[in-house]
């Protein structure tokens, strides 16, 4: 448990530091993401968004559990 806590703790200080570079990712505008826009009213559903960083978590966590 210790040793998933600091690695967690890394990733989320990795991430803070890379924040103004990790927001420059087209996440959130891909192809597959679902925008509805009608007046006083902006419904977005990022499918593809969430399938990618689905992917992504799992295979950090795949990665993680083979050390």
């Amino acid at each position: 448990m210790q040793r998933t806590l600091i690695i967690a703790g890394i990733l989320i200080l990795a991430a803070g530091l890379l924040w103004p570079w990790i927001g420059k990712i087209p996440l959130g505008r891909l192809p597959g993401d679902i925008i509805i826009s009608r007046p006083n009213v902006k419904i977005y559903i990022p499918i593809a968004t969430m399938i990618l960083v689905s992917i992504v978590i799992s295979l950090i966590l795949w990665l993680i559990r083979k050390l």
